[in-house]
């Protein structure tokens, strides 16, 4: 096979384009075993497995091994990216190969690093890069399957069996840490890949930062935002709020619409909700350091709350869709009388918890409470 021989300080190593199909018969899928009678971790598998159970229940377990037990939804999801792959970018990055068989190489003619490479007589041992090699097997069992998708490769050989074991550990303990909000702000901009979900809630925290009627405009600390303004919330943090409300059964009606997600229908709804606190928080809500009504463990029991008042009210806020504000603002009157309450001194001795998100449901039920919502429904 066409290989380009690489070299990096003393070793060396061959890139090659391998056909799909023949990789696949190549390579040995293998995942280490724990406990004296060889045990997998993960458990008992499903009592009806699918094919992509089955193939995971069947693989190689040694104790010899280094790779872990392959993750199911993480190779189904692969196999769908590839249903995808004539309108989806390919999944980049070789994938990782290696033999203790020291392979021959032979130059062509006037090129010293390119040349034909022997294949081994054993299977590859896989490096990096099992679950993709697991969902391209999968997918090529389909009959729309393109049987000419070529894999990129880098294999190792020569080596002894320490040398890939070393080379997974190293791999797979120095990821480059990514901020959060980081790939928050990716969700938006991507046509797959990340879930329906998560995108529309991308979308929402977009338009909560960005709406010249927002009452959030410019105070969450978007990525690339104004760093002028005062901050009350981080992306991160209002997008897993979001998020969560969004599944919420009672509050379903207020994000979708016949045709799916509505992002002017749930902005409205989150809007109008932030707009009516904001109104009955009177001077305590803004940039007042005196209190923490607009301080990030607030914000978040706010959101709850909205999923609170959807399914509290949910009926009649659609009946008076056109008044819904008015009519928010009237039902969270009583949040007018806990001005006190959400003063900075002493806020943490009010609100006594062991953490941030056991405070934040301290707030939210402290206010249910004070709105009527007897018992609030969880996230």
């Amino acid at each position: 096979m066409l290989a380009l021989r690489m070299r990096q300080k003393d070793a060396e190593f061959y890139f090659v384009s391998y056909p799909a199909g023949d990789l696949l018969n190549k390579v040995r899928f293998m995942s280490r075993f724990y406990g004296e009678r060889g045990e997998s971790v993960g458990g008992e598998p499903p009592r009806q497995a699918d094919e992509v159970e089955q193939f995971i229940m069947n693989i190689e377990k040694s104790s010899g091994a280094f790779q872990r037990q392959l993750n199911r939804r993480k190779v189904r999801q692969i196999r769908d990216f590839y249903r995808n792959e004539t309108d989806q970018p390919i999944i980049p990055g070789a994938v990782l190969l290696f033999t203790p068989e020291e392979l021959a190489f032979r130059p062509l003619a006037g090129h010293e690093r390119t040349g034909d490479l022997e294949e081994p007589g054993d299977k590859f041992l896989i490096i990096d890069g099992q679950h993709r090699l697991a969902g391209l097997h999968f997918h090529l069992t389909e009959k729309d399957a393109d049987p000419k998708i070529e894999v990129p490769c880098v294999i190792f050989d020569g080596k002894a069996a320490e040398f890939a074991t070393e080379m997974f550990v190293i791999i797979n303990s120095t990821h480059t840490r990514i901020n959060k909000s980081h790939i928050i702000d990716l969700f938006e901009k991507i046509s797959w890949g990340a879930d329906q979900e998560k995108k529309y809630a991308a979308t929402l925290v977009r338009d909560l930062y960005a709406e010249g009627d927002s009452p959030l405009r410019y105070h969450i600390n978007m990525l690339g935002g104004r760093s002028q303004q005062d901050m009350w919330i981080n992306q991160a943090q209002i997008f897993g709020e979001i998020h969560r409300l969004i599944q919420r059964r009672e509050a379903e009606p207020f994000f979708k619409d016949g045709r799916g997600w509505s992002r002017s229908g749930g902005y409205g709804f989150v809007r109008d909700f932030f707009k009516a606190a904001r109104d009955n928080f009177g001077q305590s809500w803004g940039d007042n350091k005196k209190y923490m009504a607009t301080r990030d463990v607030t914000l978040k029991a706010l959101i709850r709350l909205a999923g609170d008042a959807a399914a509290a009210w949910g009926g009649e806020l659609r009946e008076h869709q056109g008044e819904m504000g008015a009519l928010l603002a009237e039902k969270l009157k009583p949040i007018s009388e806990m001005e006190r309450e959400f003063r900075r001194e002493d806020f943490y001795e009010r609100f006594a918890a062991k953490g941030q998100v056991e405070r934040v449901e301290i707030i939210r039920r402290r206010i249910g409470k004070a709105l009527g919502m007897a018992g609030p429904g969880r996230s």
